[in-house]
Formats: structure tokens, sequence, C-alpha cells
């Protein structure tokens, strides 16, 4: 059997669409809030309840439409280790495997994303989409320039985040770039 695709997933923008109108919590999501690591790290020495958490919106029925993809699932996040404690059982997903970041949200000199290379290191060679609400120009060249096999840069709009129309669209590329789910 053929390996499936990787999906890199970021949650901060596909699955928590955190830039939609404050006042209007979208259709189909429930509010959450929550403290991750990377959040309490920002305040070092205060105690996690004097941290105001993060406001999240989720659907819990992205996990099943993720779940239904022909792709393997791994998290490309800051949440790193705790999307799969703090985040998969709020969208209905097991648990997955993570990159681990070197450093988060640190600026590259060459105005790639911080998570370009290490993802396509990460990948090694496996083709992947990596869905992201930070992604630019840059990164889709540059992954094309040094990535050996398939790879897409799926980039989702943070006041919205995945659609129905984004899950046919990965889909699809599974299917003709690699021939998964065919």
């Amino acid at each position: 059997m053929t390996e499936l695709p990787l999906l890199l997933l970021d949650v901060d923008g596909p699955l928590n669409p955190y830039a939609a109108v404050p006042q209007e919590q979208p259709a189909g999501y429930r509010t959450h809030h929550l403290r991750p690591d990377f959040r309490l790290n920002r305040f070092p020495g205060r105690p996690a309840e004097e941290v105001e958490p993060l406001r999240l919106w989720l659907n819990p029925g992205h996990g099943p439409e993720l779940l239904g993809l022909p792709f393997e699932l791994v998290w490309a996040t800051a949440w790193q280790h705790e999307a799969n404690s703090l985040i998969a059982p709020l969208v209905g997903l097991p648990e997955l495997p993570y990159v681990p970041w070197p450093r988060i949200d640190q600026e590259e000199p060459d105005g790639l994303h911080w998570k370009t290379r290490v993802l396509v290191e990460w990948a090694a060679g496996r083709p992947f989409v990596w869905v992201d609400d930070e992604l630019g120009p840059q990164d889709t060249e540059w992954i094309a320039a040094h990535h050996p096999g398939p790879a897409a840069t799926f980039r989702i709009d943070p006041r919205i985040g995945l659609r129905a129309e984004d899950f046919a669209t990965l889909r699809g590329w599974a299917r003709a770039e690699v021939g998964a789910g065919a």
C-alpha cells in the first residue's frame, strides 16, 4: 500500500477562525477558553490562572471531515503536543503526530515563514499539503525549490477557517498529485 500524503495542519486560522468578527461566533463553532504552554511561557513567573486564556472558536465537525480526507494528519502548529490534549478532543480528532519546533515565531531573514524550513525537513521528501493562515508566495516558491516530492501550500483565511470547499480542494489535490483516495 502506498503511503498517504501528509496534511500539515495549523490550528489558529484553519481550525480557529480567530480573526472573525469578535461579536459573531461563526455558525457551527463553539467557544473555548484555553491556556496552552506557549501562551503561559510569555508570562514567566505568573500563575497560570492569572494569564488570560485564549478565546478559540472550534467546529466539532472539522475532525470527522479531516479524518475523511486521504491524508496522514499531522499537527504543524505552535500548540505542538498540546494540540492533542487541548484541541483534538474538541474537534473530534484522535492523537496525531506533531512537528516539534526548535523555536516558535522567530523572524526569518529572507521573509520565509518560521515553519517553512522545518516542515520541509520534517516531511523528508514525502508528499504534503501545508494548511496555514500565514503562508506567503515566498514559502510556496521555497518549498517548490527545496522539496523533492509533490507539495502544496494552502492558505486559509483566518476570518473564516476551513470550509466545505476547502475539504474538496484538499481531496482533489491528493487524488491528482499522488492518487490517494481515488
